[in-house]
């Protein structure tokens, strides 16, 4: 796992090394083991290594193809690369290499852009060919490696992350409305190309990259949709099993040590329960948040069901102090504002991973291939409803109340059915904090309600969760764990399990009242009876609501909330916020998520903005 950066001049002047160099410097934390540069006329390339696979000097890069006429940058895993391997040499391709990173650019030589289809990994990687001018680019299936990009008529800038793109772009930088309405009405944020920066963007999921003769073209090389209708669905338990244990399996493939972060999920269970009891692993470690008795988040009770099964486990505690002092770096970090503080709590658990292990692997995408969600019952209702299977409808309706003794599933079904007009002002009346003037503008037709928020059956739920909300969850994982030097892995995003997984009947994720049913009897015997048989839902929680009534954060949060500048932005109204804040205090409500946006943000725009119109006053003086 690593970082990449370059500078391309369309106007054909000469590419600045110490551009290219500064570029590198704000991404050193993603590969402090080595650091290579290739600069030649108007294009420049660099990058920093994390050094997992073949750690010997042969790992360098940029790393050349024989002839001397490509230059590679890839930041990420192949990790079916031995299989590759072998296929290649089988063809007469020599390798004079250990790494990964060989097999990738040999197989670009050897099949072309087709070589993508054949890697089962994460990755985001350039190509560049001297003598052509030509570089390619792409990302992975569905996002787990990111690639951002500035793009002028006379300059195309890439980096891993948005931070240093920031220090060499000469244009003002302002905030993008429309991503911060949808993050403050939506808590959504990455579903679609567009940034929190008007003038930066992302290189989506699936999508490859091409610069040729100063033009850029984006086009998508992978279909989800396509691949699941392709795709032959799980039809038992133990196919399920056998497919998620070798993509367990494949990521434990490593030249450094491995661990896995526990939450005392099901997910993250399942995949300490394999490598464990199936793969006889017995040398692993865990890293885990835990609170207080009776906090939100705390899971020590599921985490302890693995004492006398793990060998090594680790304990991390955020709490008020640490995030009150952790802010300014968590969200530098991240670049970007996040809408909650579970992510800081997978931030802590990865500076905990760091003294012990350099990869980790984890539950993320679980939920969205398996309906983990609450709210997914409600999908679920709504297909059985249009589909007339009006028997089946109301024994899941009934199983569901039974069990989770809640109505979230069906005021879900209620929602998804109301008119496009009605969600958003139902969404607008649950933020009255946001100034109606800024809403007004921004609330107009939008991806999450025309599409996340109307599926019409499971399936298409699912999908559209790949398309349009996954990535902000990779996103903050790849910040939590590259800011320390970590790679982390994912097994359930094996493309070969997702294909399937999607492809599988609805009533095999969800039967009787229960989400990820599959998964649930796939791990009968292996995983601890009452981790399986959870039904609640965490993840990375914290008990933020509690944080947020410190006495250190109140001054803190009144501070801010009346500020000139928070005031001054336009999104919120302070009035509204102190007077809600008050409330929260008092105990009569919990605000916590909204409390920590709007920290997040008025933070953000300190950070990140602000210096920008600072600079452009002055300029204009």
């Amino acid at each position: 796992m690593c970082g990449l950066a370059g500078i391309l001049n369309l106007d054909e002047t000469l590419a600045s090394r110490t551009e290219l160099e500064l570029l590198m410097r704000g991404i050193a934390h993603r590969g402090p083991d080595d650091s290579g540069v290739f600069v030649s006329d108007n294009v420049g390339l660099g990058f920093v290594r994390l050094s997992i696979i073949d750690l010997s000097a042969l790992g360098h890069q940029p790393m050349f193809s024989e002839d001397g006429d490509l230059v590679l940058l890839f930041n990420g895993e192949i990790f079916n690369y031995l299989e590759l391997k072998v296929e290649l040499e089988l063809r007469g391709v020599k390798f004079r290499t250990k790494t990964d990173s060989e097999v990738l650019l040999k197989a670009y030589i050897h099949w072309g852009e087709e070589c993508l289809d054949k890697f089962n990994g994460m990755w985001s990687f350039v190509i560049y060919s001297i003598k052509r001018k030509y570089l390619f680019a792409a990302r992975d299936r569905f996002g787990v490696k990111p690639f951002y990009y500035y793009f002028s008529k006379k300059k195309f800038v890439f980096c891993s992350e948005i931070p240093p793109i920031l220090k060499v772009v000469k244009t003002p930088i302002v905030a993008n409305d429309q991503i911060i309405y949808d993050y403050l009405v939506h808590s959504r944020t990455d579903h679609t190309e567009r940034t929190f920066f008007s003038e930066i963007q992302k290189l989506q999921h699936g999508e490859k990259l091409i610069i040729e003769g100063g033009v850029v073209s984006i086009r998508k090389w992978y279909d989800l949709e396509r691949a699941v209708k392709d795709a032959r669905g799980f039809s038992n338990d133990s196919e399920y099993l056998e497919s998620l244990t070798s993509s367990i399996q494949l990521r434990l493939k490593s030249d450094v040590p491995v661990g896995v972060c526990l939450s005392g999920g099901l997910d993250s269970s399942s995949i300490v329960s394999i490598i464990v009891s199936k793969l006889r692993k017995d040398d692993l470690s865990t890293f885990s948040a835990i609170y207080n008795q009776g906090d939100v988040g705390n899971e020590s009770e599921y985490i302890n069901e693995y004492r006398n099964i793990v060998k090594s486990m680790f304990f991390t505690s955020p709490g008020s102090t640490s995030l009150l002092r952790d802010a300014g770096l968590f969200i530098k970090a991240h670049g970007e504002p996040v809408p909650t503080t579970g992510p800081y709590a997978q931030y802590k658990v990865m500076e905990l991973a760091r003294k012990h292990v350099i990869v980790t692997l984890d539950g993320q995408g679980a939920d969205e291939t398996l309906g983990g969600y609450h709210y997914f019952y409600g999908y679920y209702f709504r297909e059985l409803f249009l589909r007339l299977r009006l028997f089946s409808l109301f024994r899941e309706i009934g199983s569901y109340i039974s069990k989770h003794k809640s109505l979230k599933g069906l005021k879900a079904f209620i929602f998804f059915f109301l008119p496009g007009t009605i969600k958003t002002g139902f969404l607008l009346k649950r933020a009255n904090w946001v100034k109606a003037s800024f809403s007004k503008k921004y609330c107009g037709s939008n991806v999450l309600v025309d599409k996340l928020y109307s599926a019409s059956s499971l399936r298409k739920a699912l999908l559209y969760h790949f398309e349009y909300k996954l990535e902000h969850l990779l996103k903050w994982e790849d910040r939590n764990s590259m800011v320390f030097s970590i790679e982390a892995r994912v097994p359930f995003l094996d493309y070969r399990l997702v294909e399937r997984t999607l492809a599988t009947a609805p009533d095999l994720i969800i039967r009787n009242g229960t989400t990820k049913f599959i998964l649930r009897e796939a791990l009968i015997g292996l995983l601890p009876e009452k981790i399986r048989q959870r039904r609640d839902k965490i993840g990375f929680g914290s008990p933020s609501d509690e944080w947020f009534r410190s006495s250190e954060w109140k001054e803190f949060i009144y501070n801010l909330l009346a500020s000139e500048s928070f005031s001054s932005r336009g999104y919120i109204c302070n009035k509204k916020a102190l007077l809600l804040y008050s409330k929260h205090l008092e105990g009569r409500i919990n605000i916590a998520n909204d409390i920590w946006k709007w920290i997040n943000l008025e933070l953000w725009f300190r950070e990140f903005i602000d210096p920008f119109a600072e600079r452009k006053k002055v300029n204009d003086e």
